[in-house]
């Protein structure tokens, strides 16, 4: 695996319809998707091309919910995975921190080693080592790209405990702080480069949980995609510092997801 431990290197949403799902986040995003070829699963890498190189990166997954996961009560829903450089140690040590194993490690052929697992919050994300030496590109870390994730945000219930978490097993550092109010700061992390945030949940949110926000083209028009297309925006678009503008919303299956972009 070329990235570092404790980068974020894919993102794959669960979804009831997958092919609902991926003409709407090809309308918001312009992704594209093929089959994985990982047999007896509906498993489609989505794709993302660069306006600049004309190249297409792989920047996350789409996985059709099993009606065996719904019923251990999977929903849908966005995860991250966080590369490591030993899955099963850092299980160990997540576990001795408080965090929980809710899918024990397994191999993919030819894709890597993975877990997924929660921090001591409760919010759900997954590790992995990958086999592939090339990097992945699907947090875009070196400049802003239209349809790969731009920004990794934590809500929780304990910003200290979690910082603790997250910068002793991934070697995360803060980057700075905005005052939130009343309930807290907004905490930027850095790890080669700034990642997102940690922020104090908000009481409406049903538990702690990542968000995840995907660069679009133009805010305004990925807006109007949304509402016309059977998703719901929850706010936004709203500025923020450096001039691009952010929203949060729902897909038409019901998971929650977060755009940031230009206005044009």
């Amino acid at each position: 695996m070329a990235n570092k431990h404790g980068e974020f290197i894919w993102y794959e949403l669960l979804t009831n319809d997958s092919d609902a799902a991926l003409a709407f986040y090809s309308r918001l995003l312009g992704w594209q998707a093929s089959d994985s070829g990982q047999p007896g699963m509906d498993y489609r890498i989505l794709r993302a091309r660069d306006k600049d190189s004309g190249e297409e990166h792989e920047v996350g997954g789409l996985m059709q919910l099993t009606d065996e996961m719904r019923q251990h009560g999977a929903s849908p829903v966005w995860l991250g995975y966080i590369g490591v450089d030993d899955v099963d140690l850092t299980v160990d040590r997540i576990v001795t921190a408080g965090g929980r194993v809710q899918m024990p490690p397994f191999d993919i052929p030819d894709v890597g080693r993975l877990t997924m697992v929660t921090d001591p919050q409760g919010a759900v994300f997954y590790v992995m080592r990958g086999f592939s030496n090339q990097t992945s590109l699907a947090f875009a870390a070196d400049k802003p790209r239209v349809g790969h994730c731009a920004w990794n945000e934590l809500s929780t219930t304990d910003p200290e405990a979690a910082k603790a978490f997250y910068f002793r097993e991934f070697g995360w550092t803060k980057d700075g702080e905005m005052a939130l109010g009343p309930i807290g700061n907004y905490e930027f992390i850095r790890h080669n480069g700034v990642i997102g945030a940690i922020m104090p949940k908000f009481e409406e949110m049903p538990r702690p949980m990542w968000t995840y926000y995907f660069r679009c083209a133009d805010i305004d028009q990925a807006h109007q995609a949304i509402t016309d297309n059977g998703g719901k925006v929850l706010n936004g678009p709203d500025e923020i510092p450096g001039g691009d503008y952010i929203l949060k919303g729902v897909d038409p299956q019901g998971a929650l997801f977060a755009l940031v972009g230009t206005r044009r």
